[in-house]
């Protein structure tokens, strides 16, 4: 269902949702949310990557 939703969603809808966000949260809010979210992906990567050298090197 969810991949429905994201094929009929159009540059129209995008739009939308950019102004929401930018209302929920205002202009100054948003680099430090991108930023948390940039900080949490990086981590998870990192784990992911040293998660993947212990199973190397245990075999």
């Amino acid at each position: 269902m969810s991949t429905a939703f994201l094929g009929i969603m159009g540059p129209n809808q995008m739009i939308l949702i950019l102004v929401v966000v930018l209302l929920l949260f205002g202009g100054r809010k948003i680099p430090e949310l991108m930023r948390g979210l940039g900080r949490g992906v990086k981590e998870f990567k990192d784990g992911v990557a040293d998660d993947e050298n212990t199973e190397d090197s245990k075999e």
